[in-house]
C-alpha cells in the first residue's frame, strides 16, 4: 500500500527539506495588511520580519478548502491513501476543517490531530514517512501519532511582549511592567497548548530556564541523557534574530553533546504573536523503534 505523508509550513519545513525526505507541503497563508501570502511562496521570513517591524497588520489564516481537497485528490491519483499532518487543533482551526473534508474521501484520507507545532511537527511528519515506508497502513500511522501526542513539549522565550499584546493575550499594563523590569516571559506548547511557563529577568536566566526544563523533561519523561540512543530527540526554533539563535544553539549543544538538534526557523504563524527575537527548545520522546533526524 502507497501511502503519502503531507504536512503543513507550520512544521518549519521549507519546500526543499520536504522534497528530499518524500513529503508533500502545503503552505500556509498569512494575512498582510490585507493581502495574503503563502508562506516561502510568496513570502520570505526576512520579508515576513521586515513587515512585522513596520508595524504592518498581520493574521493567521488556514488553507482553503479548495487547496487542501485539490492537493489530496492529486495524490490519490498515485497513492493508496493520505496522511495529513496539520499544526495542532489548539492552536489553528485548519486540523478542524481538514477532518471536517476528509469525510467525503471514503477512509482513504486519515488526518492526524497529535498537537504539534514547529519542529515536533516536522517530526511527526518525518516519523509519519518512517512507518509507511515500513508498512504500516494510514490509520496505524494517525492512532500510533495521536498515542503520543502528549509526548513533546516546547519552550519559547519571548524576547519582546508588544506582539503579545498587540493580539490580546497579555495586557498593556502588564506588558509595559515587564518591559521596565526587563523579563523576558518563558511560553510552553505542551499538548496542543500556549501557556506561560515562567518569568525570568533578562535572556541569560529565560536561557538557562529553557535548557533545565528540557533537561527534566529528557530525564524525568523520555529515557535520559545516555548517548548514543537518547530516548528523546531535541529541537531548536527562533525568529528572525540568527546571531542570537546561534549563539543559544551552540549553548544548546554544550548541554547536550549526545544529541543532534535540528534548528528551524519558527513558522510564521507563531511569529506573528511571539515577534523577532524570540527562542525556542523542544524536547520529544523517540516511538519505539523510532528514528531521529536532524
Amino acid at each position: 500500500m502507497r501511502t503519502a505523508i503531507i504536512t503543513d509550513t507550520n512544521s518549519g519545513m521549507l519546500p526543499e527539506d520536504a522534497a528530499e525526505h518524500g513529503i508533500f507541503l502545503l503552505p500556509m497563508p498569512i494575512i498582510i495588511d490585507g493581502r495574503e501570502y503563502l508562506e516561502h511562496i510568496d513570502i520570505t521570513p526576512d520579508q515576513f520580519y521586515a513587515r512585522q517591524l513596520e508595524g504592518a497588520e498581520i493574521h493567521t489564516s488556514q488553507p482553503s478548502a479548495g487547496d487542501v481537497i485539490d492537493l489530496w485528490e492529486k495524490l490519490l491519483k498515485d497513492y493508496d491513501e493520505v496522511v495529513h499532518i496539520p499544526m495542532s487543533s489548539s492552536l489553528s482551526g485548519s486540523c478542524q476543517s481538514a477532518q471536517l473534508y476528509a469525510r467525503d474521501f471514503g477512509g482513504r484520507v486519515h488526518v492526524v490531530d497529535n498537537q504539534r507545532i514547529s519542529v515536533t511537527q516536522r517530526q511527526s511528519a518525518l516519523d509519519a514517512k518512517a512507518l509507511a515506508d515500513g508498512g504500516a497502513s494510514g490509520a496505524e500511522i494517525r492512532r500510533i501519532l495521536e498515542e503520543t501526542k502528549a509526548e513533546s513539549h516546547i519552550y519559547i522565550m519571548v524576547d519582546t511582549l508588544k506582539y503579545l499584546k498587540k493580539g490580546g493575550r497579555i495586557t498593556p499594563t502588564a506588558a509595559t511592567i515587564a518591559g521596565v523590569l526587563n523579563i523576558k516571559p518563558v511560553l510552553q506548547i505542551q499538548g496542543g497548548k500556549l501557556d506561560a511557563f515562567a518569568k525570568c529577568r533578562g535572556v541569560k536566566s529565560a536561557k538557562k530556564t529553557i535548557i533545565r526544563a528540557v533537561t527534566d523533561g529528557v530525564v524525568n519523561e523520555f529515557g535520559g541523557l545516555d548517548a548514543p540512543k537518547p530516548g528523546a530527540w531535541l529541537g531548536f526554533a527562533y525568529t528572525h534574530n540568527h546571531d542570537a539563535a546561534e549563539t543559544f544553539l551552540a549553548e544548546a549543544k554544550e548541554a547536550f553533546p549526545g544529541f543532534d538538534i535540528h534548528a528551524d526557523e519558527l513558522p510564521m504563524s507563531i511569529a506573528t504573536h511571539v515577534g523577532p527575537g524570540s527562542l525556542a527548545m523542544t524536547c520529544t520522546k523517540v516511538l519505539p523503534g523510532g528514528v531521529q533526524y536532524a
